[in-house]
């Protein structure tokens, strides 16, 4: 019986925990770089957010939206939670949420020395979103109001 319950709790475990969003980190702003830079096959949507920002939250099911009904692109989004809340907050927010969008953690928050790699002009401020078509990168600092506000901003973007 006692082997029963282990393995049940085993199979269990597993379950739930293949489920669950894996979460990329990148420790320097140079691997969020690199890994942006690699050759993809679709224009990408890179949303900059954190689970301390509400607008930031609110907007999070636009994007699922838009990479579960938009194949023409990728969905990729940057979390900049704080350190300290990874575990605590961030991971267990993207486990009860069960986004299938890419999710990754910026864990470089020396950002005076990145923000301006991503736009010269980002004051920091999020929500923020970055389009990368190619070679051409358009950047928002703006919070979306509905899924299709970004969806019609994505495809205006793309397809210019």
């Amino acid at each position: 019986m006692r082997y029963f319950i282990y393995t049940v709790f085993f199979s269990l475990f597993i379950c739930t925990t293949s489920e669950a969003q894996e979460l990329k980190t990148f420790k320097t702003y140079e691997e969020l770089n690199q890994y942006l830079s690699e050759p993809k096959d679709k224009p990408l949507v890179v949303n900059f957010w954190a689970t301390w920002c509400a607008p930031c939250v609110k907007e999070l099911p636009y994007f699922e939206e838009l990479h579960q009904k938009n194949s023409e692109v990728t969905v990729i989004t940057v979390s900049l939670d704080f350190e300290k809340q990874v575990e605590s907050k961030l991971i267990p927010f993207l486990k009860k949420k069960k986004y299938t969008f890419i999710t990754t953690y910026m864990a470089d928050h020396d950002y005076n020395n990145w923000l301006h790699l991503i736009d010269p002009n980002w004051s920091g401020s999020i929500p923020a979103t970055l389009i990368i078509n190619k070679n051409k990168r358009t950047f928002i600092e703006q919070e979306f109001a509905s899924f299709d506000e970004l969806n019609k901003y994505v495809n205006q973007t793309i397809n210019n």
